[in-house]
């Protein structure tokens, strides 16, 4: 029988290991000073193409962008 206190505590609160990084990332990011910090919050931000696709043919990709101000 596995012994929970082997479970890493990210997984017991219930989130991925992924969920937990960016976090952690986040937070590391906003302790920087200036000018570093701007240049990091630049490059933070992700932007997707998405495509549908309709009969077996692409239409138009829109970008997209994780940003919410961009929304």
């Amino acid at each position: 029988m596995a012994s929970t206190a082997a479970v890493p505590f990210w997984r017991s609160a219930g989130m991925t290991y992924i969920t937990y990084s960016n976090i952690c990332a986040s937070l590391v990011r906003n302790c920087l000073k200036e000018p570093h910090k701007t240049e990091v919050l630049d490059r933070e931000k992700v932007h997707f193409s998405v495509s549908k696709w309709d009969n077996g043919v692409p239409e138009k990709p829109t970008i997209r962008s994780d940003d919410p101000a961009e929304k």
